[in-house]
C-alpha cells in the first residue's frame, strides 16, 4: 500500500476512535449521575497522565536535542505555563456564553482543548507513519486508546447538558476530525518545515492546557455530584490505565 494512503489511514483510525466516547451516553438514564461522575473523573485521570508522562517528557526530549538539559526544562515549564494561561482564557471566554450550563461549557472547552491537542498529534502520526510504517501504526494505536476517554470528556457533558445525541456525536466527530486535519496540513504544508522546537512548543502548551482542564474543570465537576468515592476510583483508574498503555505500547 502507498505510504501516503497508509499514513492517512492510521491517522484517521487514531482520530475517529474519539467517537467511541459517545457510548456511555447510551447507558441507562437512571444512572445519569454515576455516568457523569465516572466519565469526568476518568477523563481527568487520563488527561493528567498523558500530560505528565507523555507530552511533557516528549517536549523535554525534543528540546534537549537542541540545547542542555536545564534550559530545556525551563523552556518546557514556560510552555506549560503559557498553556495553562491560555486555557484560563478559554475558560473565561466560554464561561461568559455558557455560564448557566456548566456541563455544556465543559464540553465546549474539551472540544477546543482536544482540537489543539489532536492537530499536532495528527501531524506527528502522519509523519511517523510516512517515515516508519511500524512506528506509525504503533503510535496510532496508542493515540486511539487515549482518544476514547477524551471523546467521553466531550460527548457525556454535551449529551447530558442538551439531551441531544446528534449534537454529542457531531461535537465528538469534530474533535476526532482535527487529527485528520493535522495529517492534511502535514501533507500539504508542514512536513518540510516542522522543527523539533515547534513540536516541543506545541506539546508543552497542550500539556499545560490538559493539566488545567483536568484539575480545574473535569475533576471539580465530577466532585460536584457528591459521589466522592466513585470520583477517586475513576480518576485513579484513568490515570493508571493511561500509564499502563504508555508502558505497554
Amino acid at each position: 500500500m502507498n505510504t501516503i494512503i497508509l499514513s492517512f489511514l492510521t491517522t484517521s483510525l487514531a482520530g475517529f476512535s474519539t467517537l467511541f466516547g459517545i457510548l456511555p451516553c447510551y447507558f441507562k438514564k437512571r444512572k445519569k449521575e454515576e455516568i457523569i461522575t465516572f466519565s469526568l473523573a476518568f477523563s481527568s485521570g487520563i488527561m493528567l497522565s498523558i500530560s505528565l508522562f507523555s507530552l511533557i517528557p516528549e517536549s523535554v526530549s525534543l528540546i534537549t536535542d537542541l540545547q542542555p538539559l536545564f534550559p530545556s526544562f525551563l523552556l518546557v515549564a514556560i510552555f506549560i505555563v503559557i498553556g495553562i494561561l491560555f486555557s484560563f482564557g478559554i475558560d473565561h471566554g466560554v464561561s461568559k456564553k455558557f455560564a448557566t450550563t456548566p456541563l455544556y461549557k465543559l464540553g465546549i472547552i474539551s472540544i477546543i482543548v482536544l482540537m489543539l491537542h489532536n492537530i499536532p498529534e495528527g501531524i506527528t502520526t502522519f509523519i511517523s507513519t510516512n517515515a516508519n510504517t511500524r512506528l506509525g501504526i504503533t503510535l496510532s494505536l496508542a493515540i486511539a486508546l487515549h482518544n476514547i476517554p477524551e471523546g467521553i470528556s466531550i460527548a457525556v457533558p454535551i449529551y447530558y447538558a442538551t439531551k441531544n445525541m446528534k449534537k454529542a456525536f457531531w461535537y465528538t466527530f469534530i474533535a476526532g476530525f482535527s487529527e485528520l486535519l493535522g495529517a492534511i496540513l502535514a501533507y500539504l504544508f508542514i512536513a518540510q518545515y516542522i522543527s523539533f522546537f515547534l513540536l516541543a512548543f506545541i506539546l508543552g502548551i497542550t500539556a499545560g492546557i490538559m493539566i488545567h482542564i483536568s484539575i480545574y474543570e473535569l475533576f471539580p465537576n465530577s466532585l460536584s455530584y457528591k459521589k466522592n468515592k466513585l470520583t477517586i476510583i475513576a480518576f485513579v483508574l484513568g490515570f493508571f490505565i493511561m500509564l499502563l498503555c504508555d508502558y505497554i505500547i
